[in-house]
């Protein structure tokens, strides 16, 4: 199953079920112009024989900026480089999307001159939190015309859609945090409020670019790590208005894919997104995936996709070896020398370093 061909309800039909995730990789430049070094890497990933292939998340506003080398699609001075990178990942049959994003309170306010702002203000420790202000309504009318300004730009690229980042505690997923947004204006406090950011600018999205071009949202479905304040089955909810306001996939971001839910340790969190959706919507899940039957395991619950991150960077050619049952993924720790092999560039290399146990030396 891994190695057939899917369609989404966009029409757009990828050659395998095997993508790559959007990873931070920090090889654009620092105007977020793309990169050599990104490119060459996904287009290895490309060549390689993903099916449908994610960029880095690449910020849709100036004041979205989280870290250096962030690959941008504010502007329409990057088309050039956008459009380059759309046709070298599509050249063999795949499909390429960009993840567009906002990190709000996430942002750096060394990169971007600007004050962090998100759902409201809070502090928190640790030496790289910056307090944020509160979004005013100005800020949401507007980074909701970046999105789907953004959008639009993939579009005329030439891309085959674009991916909402609303995981991983950036600015969508801090809408949503209970515990983020407290907000009485109608953006904030109850389930449909907090909501309120990520789907209204699914819908502006979508009457941007229309039915035929694939739009779809990454979700955390509970908490972990700096995605907060979650519910799951708030988020099953805000998943299937997802999919009513025009969604064509979602994605689980699940960190572990074999893990069962933390609120319902019973149950998988593919299958209750399954059960959730409906069936024309697909499903995309990532988390901690090596092996054939790793996806295999999560196709069986319901996936319609499978995201690999960590073991894509590691095996750049996996979907063409996972078809042979012999085959072993190259797996951490690996040396420099190894990651240099696989397309990595040394910044994205030391970057990998972060990752305990990624990089031996």
């Amino acid at each position: 199953m891994l190695h057939q061909p899917l369609s989404f309800p966009s029409g757009l039909v990828v050659p395998n079920r095997v993508a790559l995730a959007p990873l931070t990789n920090m090889q654009s430049l620092p105007d977020g112009t793309l990169g050599d070094d990104e490119l060459a890497f996904l287009a290895r990933r490309a060549d390689g024989g993903f099916g449908l292939i994610a960029t880095c998340a690449a910020f849709v506003a100036n004041d979205g900026r989280a870290w250096d080398g962030q690959l941008g699609i504010d502007r329409d001075a990057l088309l050039p480089g956008l459009a380059r990178l759309a046709e070298r990942l599509r050249r063999d049959g795949g499909a390429a999307i960009v993840q567009l994003f906002h990190g709000g309170v996430r942002a750096a306010s060394r990169l971007t001159g600007e004050q962090v702002w998100s759902a409201s203000t809070w502090r928190e420790d640790g030496k790289s939190f910056e307090v944020p202000r509160a979004a005013t309504l100005a800020d949401l009318e507007r980074v909701i015309g970046q999105f789907a300004d953004a959008a639009a730009r993939a579009q005329a690229a030439g891309f085959d859609g674009v991916e909402l980042h609303g995981a991983h505690g950036y600015l969508l997923s801090q809408f949503l945090s209970a515990t983020q947004n407290p907000r009485t204006d109608g953006w904030g406090g109850d389930p449909a409020g907090r909501a309120r950011l990520l789907r209204t600018t699914l819908r502006a999205v979508r009457a941007r670019v229309g039915p035929r071009f694939t739009v779809g949202v990454r979700l955390s479905l509970e908490d972990f790590g700096n995605a907060r304040g979650l519910d799951l089955d708030e988020s099953l909810a805000v998943a299937r208005d997802l999919a009513a306001d025009g969604a064509d996939f979602l994605h689980a971001s699940l960190w572990d894919a074999a893990a069962l839910t933390k609120k319902r340790p019973d149950a998988h969190a593919v299958t209750l997104l399954r059960a959730a959706l409906p069936p024309h919507v697909r499903i995309l899940a990532a988390g901690n995936v090596w092996t054939a039957a790793d996806a295999g395991a999560l196709l069986e619950r319901g996936a319609d996709v499978v995201a690999l991150g960590r073991s894509a960077i590691l095996n750049p050619d996996w979907p063409r070896r996972a078809s042979d049952p012999r085959w072993e993924p190259l797996r951490p720790p690996v040396t420099r020398t190894q990651l240099a092999d696989r397309a990595l560039s040394p910044v994205f290399a030391h970057y990998m370093t972060r990752w305990k146990g990624f990089v031996a030396d």
